[in-house]
């Protein structure tokens, strides 16, 4: 499947800000199932932007700007060429051991329900990690509404578990968790979908969660949606959770309160047949 998506953040702010440092994580790399044809990170007013990597293997930029402004923003255009893998990961970057992604974080945390959860699946399903992973992410996509009002970024998965509602980053920080209390290793994921019903114009990007198991390696699966990652599925960032692999994070002096809009279009494109 041939994916264009065009993604633009503006924040612009109640007073002059007198600098802006921030961390892009928007910048896909290519594996076994993604071929990423062209891409571009874009910035109004025009900077620098110094290129690196991260500790999970990320591509990173850090976007400097030590001059007053009022508004700032981030054009992302690209075309990537996916394939489906049925969910399992091939050629990508893997700077950190699996064992690595067992460690709990404060939005991966898991309470006594969501330890009960991993309890049931462990004694329905047996000792096989693959049938435990599936059991979850059914389980998740049955039990919770998607509702994008009732969290927000700082939300915790046992608290979006505790409420059965949430978005798509409070399906994957569930799963996460559990996936963890049950042995295996866990990471998120932050991209973006092409959905099925021709949506073109979204809200914001996806995210959805990879788990390792032996002999199969990293496994992609979306709870959000029911499904393993597909073709359809655009990967750009991992982390142990959210705070690690966000699109934007960063910090300013100056400027007061801070307005964003967001607008974000992942389109498939016609593949020409020779």
């Amino acid at each position: 499947m041939r994916i264009q998506i065009d993604y633009a953040t503006q924040y612009s702010y109640q007073h002059t800000a007198r600098s802006v440092v921030q961390v892009l994580r928007l910048t896909p790399r290519s594996n076994a199932g993604q071929h990423v044809v062209h891409w571009r990170v874009d910035s109004d007013p025009e900077v620098r932007l110094c290129a690196s990597e991260d500790a999970f293997g990320n591509a990173v930029q850090t976007l400097y700007v030590y001059e007053p402004l009022d508004r700032l923003t981030l054009r992302v255009s690209g075309e990537v060429v996916t394939t489906d893998t049925s969910g399992v990961l091939a050629g990508t970057i893997e700077r950190l051991p699996p064992e690595v992604y067992l460690r709990s974080t404060p939005l991966t945390a898991v309470d006594e329900a969501l330890a009960d959860l991993a309890r049931d699946i462990e004694a329905g399903e047996g000792a096989d990690p693959l049938d435990r992973l599936h059991a979850l992410l059914r389980r998740l996509y049955q039990s919770i509404a998607f509702d994008t009002g009732a969290t927000n970024a700082t939300t915790v998965g046992a608290a979006a578990y505790a409420l059965r509602r949430g978005v798509c980053q409070d399906f994957a920080h569930i799963f996460i968790g559990v996936a963890r209390r049950m042995g295996s290793p866990a990471r998120y994921v932050s991209g973006h979908l092409a959905r099925s019903d021709g949506r073109v114009e979204q809200d914001a990007a996806h995210a959805w969660a990879e788990a390792h198991v032996p002999g199969l390696g990293w496994i992609g699966f979306d709870p959000a949606n029911g499904i393993c990652a597909s073709e359809r599925h655009v990967r750009i960032g991992t982390a142990l959770d959210y705070l690690g692999a966000a699109p934007v994070r960063g910090s300013r002096v100056g400027g007061g309160a801070e307005h964003m809009v967001v607008t974000l279009k992942v389109q498939e494109q016609l593949q020409l047949q020779c």
